[in-house]
């Protein structure tokens, strides 16, 4: 009975029980090579042009979407580009996307996922390789351990809520919350991630 219940619910309110909770990742498709495809500012083909993609971009990332809309980030800000001219170029089940980065403010900081290598930045630090320990995929985040030397251990908990980041109008899909343990003192900071890495 409770399966029956559940099962209308989600179908009512337009859940799955097997839905990606994560951001999708797309590619720009079917726009010429001499064209771009527009970022609008609300989802309309008359709306303000606030951006733009190449015909070749890729790690597109849809926040959500909406009548054939998908909002996407556009530097500072978010903005609207028609679904009829991306494609999926979606993220490998039970692997951590690549590349992807995460960053946050006061202080500075952003830890960026490359499909070879890890590397973390602090204002006033700068750059830092990050060797991986151990990660951990769910449907709604990820848990990374990484350590930065032999003394020095990062770890990340990515999770699938919005965020914004204090200081622009842009909106993403994914928070962080990164525990570094260090010889001189334990520390917490949170921010952003994307998968829009261009």
């Amino acid at each position: 009975m409770i399966l029956i219940i559940a099962a209308v619910f989600f179908a009512l309110f337009g859940f799955s029980l097997n839905a990606q909770t994560l951001p999708d990742r797309y590619m720009v498709d079917g726009v010429a090579a001499d064209d771009v495809l527009n970022i609008r500012a609300l989802p309309s083909a008359s709306s303000e042009n606030i951006g733009e993609l190449g015909p070749d971009t890729l790690n597109i990332e849809v926040l959500r979407e909406m009548d054939g809309w998908g909002l996407v980030g556009a530097g500072e800000q978010s903005g609207w580009v028609s679904m009829n001219f991306l494609a999926p170029n979606p993220v490998p089940e039970n692997e951590l996307p690549r590349p992807m980065a995460c960053f946050g403010t006061e202080p500075f900081w952003d830890v960026t996922f490359y499909p070879r290598g890890v590397e973390y930045n602090a204002l006033g630090e700068g750059r830092r390789d990050l060797a991986i320990l151990s990660e951990a995929v769910a449907l709604n985040g990820y848990v990374i351990e990484a350590q930065e030397g032999p003394t020095l251990t990062r770890t990340m908990t990515i999770n699938a809520l919005s965020c914004s980041d204090g200081m622009s109008d842009r909106k993403f899909g994914m928070s962080i919350t990164m525990f570094t343990e260090a010889p001189d003192g334990n520390d917490v900071r949170t921010g952003c991630c994307t998968l829009q890495v261009n």
